[in-house]
């Protein structure tokens, strides 16, 4: 669906202009514009805590045609860039304790992986994934654009276009364009854990962003019922617009499927307890998503707080606390998931690195390569890929970072591949090196 289609024209609204006056007033009271509402190609279910009952007829048989068993793929944004060398740390590298004398991990505190690298100790929920051979790890990947800017190399990122300002889609929108797919798709096809869709979903294919399931309920037309109910109503009664006659009218519509699955009692699996974070809870909603066998095939969520100028710590303090919450979410999502997470690939990346050396004030600054994990039913664990650049002087990217020898689109090219079955690599990367035979085969 193209950008422009998701532009109401006031024109085709009809001729009651007392109705189109007081559902726009009522919208803008909720905090909901139409501009709002429908947004980027995609739509968001946000801010909204009533979904009109004539809204509601059935798409139940087309989440069954959706490939419910099949492979889904979730993308995790650490925003702030993630601190690579202090998460999976080369102890083994000498220059690493003489660049980070306070900040650095000791030795006897990591989490051996290899003789080389080892887990920062707060990340002890991915110790068992890793030496169960689902998790797999990639040093040294980041960006071929060397921008320090959190916001173009976030917009790079999520584009999958380095360097380049003007792309219009998100490669993950991209790789689900490509996908092979049979039958109807589902309105939950796509879907991000948040206030709006994501760069990384924005495009044709339609996107959902939910800021929280529990939040939705169906209501119908009357006194009894909310203004911003009523103020829907009126404008699809009054609207000729193909979104609220089409995409959109669907998914408002698979919100009723959403409903039966009762999402204010979701009880996670037996011993699985999801940190009470925005984060945990974002992936303890993918997670019942899934399990509701909604037909989701991708999903976005992210997580901010990695920005460590200043007293960022070592094996406790500000980046410790974070990577708990991180690695402890993913952990349990991994385990309530169950049996389906042998179909399901995880994947993480944050904008860039940090510097080698710390700075002044018990920090690091912006840097270049960083960290990716991948966790899955198909993944090849338990194993440290890429080439190490190695951390000696001369050895670092302009002088100051750890150099970028894995480009981060052959990361999730090979995810979206092996996953999604996106085959035309220069659809999801235009302009990139990204193939099949450039894969470091980790699935």
């Amino acid at each position: 669906m193209s950008h422009s289609k998701f532009t109401v024209d006031e024109s085709s609204w009809g001729c009651d202009m007392h109705g189109r006056d007081s559902a726009r007033r009522n919208l803008a009271r909720s905090g909901v514009t139409r501009r709002g509402f429908m947004k980027g190609g995609a739509l968001a279910l946000v801010g909204t805590s009533v979904i009109p009952a004539f809204l509601t007829r059935s798409v139940y048989a087309e989440a069954a045609a959706a490939s419910a068993n099949g492979k889904k793929l979730v993308v995790l944004f650490q925003r702030g860039a993630c601190d690579g060398l202090n998460v999976v740390v080369p102890y083994a590298e000498k220059n690493y304790y003489a660049m980070r004398p306070t900040i650095g991990i000791k030795q006897e505190q990591v989490l051996d992986l290899n003789g080389f690298f080892g887990l920062h100790p707060a990340m002890a929920a991915f110790k068992p994934l890793y030496d169960q051979g689902h998790l797999a790890i990639v040093h040294a990947a980041g960006s071929p654009d060397t921008t320090r800017s959190h916001f173009d190399a976030q917009d790079y990122m999520e584009s999958g276009t380095p360097g380049v300002k003007v792309t219009a889609d998100g490669w993950l929108n991209r790789a689900l364009l490509d996908e092979r797919t049979t039958g109807k798709p589902s309105a939950f096809r796509a879907v991000a854990l948040g206030t709006q869709v994501p760069r990384t979903l924005q495009g044709k294919v339609p996107a959902i962003a939910i800021a929280n399931l529990a939040d939705f309920s169906v209501g119908g037309k009357g006194p009894q019922t909310s203004p911003i109910s009523n103020a829907f109503q009126a404008m699809y009664d009054e609207s000729s617009d193909s979104v609220l006659h089409g995409t959109g009218q669907e998914t408002f519509e698979a919100v009723r499927m959403l409903k039966s699955a009762d999402p204010a009692h979701y009880q996670p699996a037996a011993g699985v307890t999801y940190p009470n974070t925005a984060f945990g809870n974002s992936l303890k909603q993918i997670a019942q998503l899934m399990k509701s066998n909604l037909g989701v095939e991708a999903a976005f969520s992210d997580i901010g707080g990695w920005d460590t100028h200043q007293n960022q710590g070592a094996a406790t303090g500000q980046l410790a606390t974070r990577l708990t919450e991180f690695s402890n979410t993913i952990a349990a999502f991994w385990k309530d998931m169950g049996d389906q997470s042998e179909h399901i690939t995880i994947v993480t990346m944050s904008e860039f690195g940090r510097t080698a050396r710390q700075n002044g004030t018990g920090g690091t600054d912006h840097g270049h390569a960083n960290v990716m994990f991948v966790l899955g039913g198909s993944v090849k664990g338990g194993k440290v890929y890429g080439k190490w650049p190695g951390l000696s002087n001369e050895q670092l990217n302009e002088g100051r970072d750890l150099a970028v020898t894995t480009d981060f689109r052959n990361v999730l090219g090979e995810a979206a591949y092996k996953t999604l079955g996106a085959k035309d690599m220069q659809t999801v990367f235009p302009g990139s090196q990204v193939n099949p035979s450039n894969f470091l085969n980790f699935t």
